[in-house]
C-alpha cells in the first residue's frame, strides 16, 4: 500500500533528477518560474542549477535567445518549452481592446516590427506615453505597461534580455482551434504540464492548479472546469491518510530512493512551491517572508528549504558580503548527526560558492 513516505519519495527523486543540458532541463520540467529577487540569486536559477549541468547564475538569460523556449504567463510567470508555450495562443485580439489602447497598441506594433526588435526604452523615447498606475499600486511607465499587455496578448514575445530588460519582437501565431474537442485537448495538454512541473499533488492543490490555467488560456475559462474532471478520471491516483494524490498515468509513484544529498531549493522550486503539499510531505508550514515585515519573520527575508535526502529539515538564508558566501541555517528540530550530513551540507555549499562564481578561498 502506498506510504506518505512513498510520495516523498517520488516528489523529490522526479523532480530533481540527474542534471543535463539547460534545454532538456527545462523541457523535462514543463515549466520554470522566475522571479526578480536575487537573494543570492533569481528564482528561475536556482531552480535550474539542480538540474543543470555546471550551471551559473545568470545562464538562462545569457543562453536564452538560442534555446527554443519562450517567456510567458503559464500558472505564473516563467519560462516554458515553445511547443508549450504555442498550445496557449493566441490569446486575445488588439479588436477586443478600448479603442485608444488599440491605436496605441496598433502603432507600437508597427514602430517594432520597423526594428526588428526594440528595447521599453526606444519605445518609449519615440512614444512618451506618460504613466500608468501598475499591478502593486505604483506607477509604471505606459509604454512599458502596454509591451507587457501585447506580450502577454501573443503580438510580441521576448527575444532577450538586456541587463534583465526584456527586449521584444513582434510575432503573429498559428489560428486558433475552431472546434471544442481541439480546445479541450489543448487544455488537457498544458494540464499534463502542470503534472509534468507539480506532481504528486494532492486533490485540493490539483484543482488550484488547474484553475490558474485561466492565466495561460484565458480564451478558454470556460473549459477548465471540465478539464478538471477529465483529469481526475485519466490521471493515477491513490488515496493516502484520507487524502486523494495524482500524478501522471504511467508513472510509479514507489521504489524511489533519494540520494545523500542536501539540497537549498528556491521558494518557487518544484518541489517547495505548492505550500499545501509541502505541510502534507514534511508536517511543518513554510512561508515566503520577503515581504513580510522584518520584525514579524520566522525564517528570513529569502530562506531557502533545506532538503536532506527527501526531507526537508530546514532553511538557509544565503548572502554575500565582500566576494564570500555567508549562509545561515536553520533547523525544525536538531541538525543531523554524523558525518554523512557534514559532507552533504558542504557539498552544497561548494555548489552554491560555484553557481555564484565565488572563490572559495573569499
Amino acid at each position: 500500500m502506498l506510504t506518505i513516505d512513498d510520495l516523498r519519495a517520488f516528489a523529490v527523486t522526479r523532480s530533481l533528477f540527474a542534471p543535463t543540458t539547460l534545454d532538456k532541463a527545462i523541457r523535462r520540467l514543463g515549466f520554470v518560474q522566475a522571479d526578480p529577487i536575487r537573494a543570492p540569486a533569481r528564482a528561475q536559477d536556482l531552480i535550474l542549477r539542480h538540474r543543470v549541468r555546471n550551471y551559473r547564475a545568470g545562464d538562462l538569460e545569457r543562453h536564452y535567445a538560442a534555446l527554443e523556449i519562450e517567456e510567458d504567463v503559464f500558472v505564473n510567470y516563467g519560462f516554458l518549452p515553445r511547443e508549450v508555450w504555442a498550445v496557449m495562443h493566441p490569446r486575445r485580439s488588439p479588436s477586443r481592446w478600448l479603442r485608444t489602447r488599440r491605436a496605441r497598441a496598433q502603432a507600437l506594433l508597427e514602430f517594432v516590427r520597423s526594428r526588428g526588435v526594440a528595447h521599453p526604452r526606444e519605445v518609449d523615447d519615440h512614444f512618451s506615453h506618460g504613466t500608468v498606475t501598475n499591478y502593486w499600486g505604483g506607477s509604471s511607465n505606459a509604454t512599458t505597461h502596454l509591451l507587457n499587455a501585447m506580450h502577454y496578448g501573443g503580438l510580441l514575445r521576448v527575444v532577450r534580455r538586456d541587463r534583465g530588460i526584456r527586449v521584444y519582437a513582434a510575432h503573429e501565431h498559428a489560428p486558433a482551434p475552431s472546434d471544442a474537442a481541439a480546445r479541450a485537448a489543448r487544455i488537457d495538454a498544458l494540464v499534463d504540464v502542470l503534472l509534468l512541473t507539480y506532481a504528486p499533488l494532492p486533490g485540493p492543490s490539483l484543482s488550484m492548479l488547474i484553475s490558474r490555467l485561466r492565466y495561460a488560456v484565458p480564451q478558454w475559462q470556460r473549459g477548465i472546469r471540465a478539464a478538471q474532471r477529465r483529469a481526475r478520471a485519466r490521471l493515477s491516483h491513490a488515496r493516502v491518510d484520507s487524502v486523494d494524490w495524482y500524478w501522471p498515468a504511467g508513472e510509479s509513484a514507489e521504489g524511489h530512493e533519494p540520494p545523500d544529498a542536501v539540497r537549498l531549493l528556491a521558494p518557487f522550486d518544484p518541489v517547495v512551491w505548492d505550500r499545501r503539499r509541502f505541510e502534507l510531505l514534511w508536517n511543518w508550514t513554510y512561508r515566503f517572508e520577503a515581504y513580510t515585515p522584518e520584525t514579524k519573520r520566522a525564517l528570513g527575508y529569502y530562506a531557502l528549504p533545506l532538503l536532506w535526502q527527501d526531507r526537508v529539515i530546514g532553511w538557509a538564508n544565503v548572502s554575500v558580503k565582500d566576494g564570500a558566501l555567508k549562509p545561515q541555517f536553520g533547523y525544525t528540530g536538531s541538525r543531523p548527526r554524523g558525518p554523512a550530513f557534514a559532507r552533504a551540507l558542504e557539498a552544497e555549499v561548494d555548489r552554491m560558492r560555484a553557481f555564484l562564481s565565488l572563490e572559495e578561498s573569499a
